[in-house]
């Protein structure tokens, strides 16, 4: 389909399909309970509502962070505009009510009058029994307990019923931030155990469907791809009892019903819309737009260097230099976001990530490199995307479909539903896809050990092989630890430089968060996972 045809399919489809959404969502009976509920509407919801799951989408990420307390998390600070934007250098406690740490070690005491939801009290057995479950049950939560140096339940080490050690395998400066995010939740172990069997020694069928948490919020119904339903846990003692009670988040696949339900004051936020809505948005004023650069993050097309085409860098290099950046920038995002492409040629590489790499759009080049590569008639691919995000990866993907055609590369566009998208993009057989990837723990290496490194990587979906990068990954987290700033230096930029002299994947642009709410709602904070934290929002 041609980028015009799609452009003007996809207008005609939003237009015709906000009539539908006119009945009111709320009925005279809820109107009482509306100033204590929060609707919230997106195009995609989860999949699993247990970050421990297999294949937990994005959307899972939210339920858990909400439903689940971790023993501790971060402090906020605000930015220049007035974000509130979490600390990553300054930890607070969750869970625990006391944090010691020692030379190699660190140890937590729990809170006293903390309860699961149940009312069941949160002892040290179900905090190592939790760690345990993160290290052990395999995939993403085990590899990301890992990238901390969070690997063997022998770690975890009950003290007394109120008193939990986590032992360190090494001097390792993301330990800490590591049990801060998302995966190290602490669950009512007897309640999950209950529901175990041999096949499922975890309880994971369970707490698909179920929280089990000792968190702010519990899921008290869920339809998938349809609706979720939370409340507040009034037991809570994680932090101040959040303002709003209830939390209705309601998936909108349409974008033009989405921004139909915000504009007449129906919905109270959405964080999906197209950014061609939030820049209209904002110019109308009647909504507050909150814009903010993913953390450690990249929207990117990757390629899987293991098989043919792919594997020749020639390939890659014709790939980068047909892809159409500025198009992108202008007709999909409008602006909403930081190119990772173009720096001048004589720019020297930063330690830092993201950064720009040199490539501009160049047809010429791009053909030439594919003659170079034995590809003078270009060849056929599948280019995916994850169609829970459609908004955004349907149009870049179009684009870029048009694109490689010029250079005889002809693209099937492959739309991958958002419930199995992780699946699919973990097997590592997509020869061309985009996706995001933002790191949880602000550091280059962080981001580097997920997408570059080649044992074990969960997201290095490119199946890319550098044992000199690996070497250099790991040299900067040792350097890191040990305090060596200038081999660190030395180590972040020559993965920077080999990352892009290979170019396995090829950033785009630094994605933003948007997010739309109406001008009663505060209290929004933006956090590693880019998801929305209730736990703060005020209705007023």
């Amino acid at each position: 389909m041609k980028r015009r045809e799609f452009l003007k399919s996809m207008t005609a489809l939003a237009a015709g399909s906000v009539l539908p959404a006119a009945p009111a969502i709320w009925s005279p009976a809820k109107a009482q309970s509306r100033q204590e509920t929060l609707l919230i509407v997106s195009e995609s919801g989860p999949n699993n509502i247990d970050i421990h799951g297999v294949g937990t989408n994005v959307p899972g990420y939210e339920v858990s962070w909400n439903c689940y307390d971790r023993l501790i998390s971060h402090e906020m600070k605000t930015l220049p505009n007035g974000v509130q934007y979490y600390d990553r250098d300054k930890f607070r406690l969750e869970l625990a009510d006391d944090m010691k740490v020692g030379d190699m070690s660190v140890t937590f005491k729990l809170k006293k009058n903390a309860v699961f939801q149940d009312g069941t009290p949160v002892t040290a057995k179900d905090v190592k029994w939790s760690l345990d479950r993160a290290v052990t049950v395999g995939g993403f939560p085990t590899f990301q307990m890992g990238a901390g140096s969070l690997t063997k339940p022998e770690q975890f080490v009950v003290v007394d019923d109120n008193t939990v050690r986590v032992d360190f395998l090494r001097k390792d400066r993301l330990t800490l931030p590591d049990l801060a995010v998302i995966v190290p939740a602490i669950y009512n172990s007897e309640l999950v155990k209950k529901h175990a069997n041999e096949k499922d020694p975890w309880g994971l069928e369970f707490t698909k469907q179920n929280t089990a948490g000792s968190g702010a919020y519990r899921v008290v119904s869920w339809n998938a791809g349809t609706e979720v339903i939370l409340e507040r846990n009034d037991k809570w003692t994680g932090g101040p009892l959040p303002k709003v009670r209830r939390i209705v988040w309601r998936m909108v696949p349409s974008a033009g019903n989405r921004r139909a339900l915000l504009e007449r004051g129906d919905a109270d936020i959405s964080y999906d819309l197209p950014n061609k809505d939030f820049v209209e948005l904002k110019d109308l004023g009647k909504l507050n737009i909150v814009s903010t650069p993913y953390s450690n993050g990249i929207q990117y097309i990757g390629m899987n260097v293991k098989n043919p085409p792919f594997d020749n860098l020639k390939v890659r290099q014709a790939v980068a230099y047909a892809i159409p950046y500025q198009k992108i920038m202008d007709a999909v995002l409008f602006g909403l976001a930081k190119p990772m492409f173009g720096a001048p040629a004589e720019s020297p590489t930063e330690v830092a990530w993201p950064q720009p790499h040199k490539y501009n759009t160049d047809i010429a080049k791009a053909k030439a490199l594919l003659a170079e590569a034995g590809y003078p008639n270009g060849f056929e691919t599948t280019l995916s995307f994850d169609l829970g995000f459609a908004g955004v990866n349907e149009p870049l993907c179009v684009l870029t479909q048009e694109s490689l055609a010029q250079i005889g590369i002809k693209c099937t566009i492959n739309k991958i539903p958002g419930a199995t998208w992780r699946t699919e993009l973990n097997k590592k057989v997509l020869p061309l896809y985009t996706n995001v990837f933002s790191g949880w723990l602000d550091y280059p290496e962080y981001f580097f050990i997920w997408c570059y490194h080649g044992k074990n990587s969960i997201f290095n979906t490119m199946s890319y092989q550098s044992k000199e990068l690996d070497a250099l990954i790991d040299g900067a987290v040792t350097a890191a630890a040990e305090g060596d700033k200038t081999a660190y230096d030395k180590d972040v930029k020559g993965f920077v430089d080999l990352a892009y002299a290979d170019m396995p994947r090829v950033p785009l642009y630094q994605p933003f968060v948007n997010v739309a709410m109406q001008k009663n709602v505060s209290g929004y904070q933006y956090w590693f996972h880019r998801r929305l934290d209730y736990r703060a929002l005020v209705k007023g």
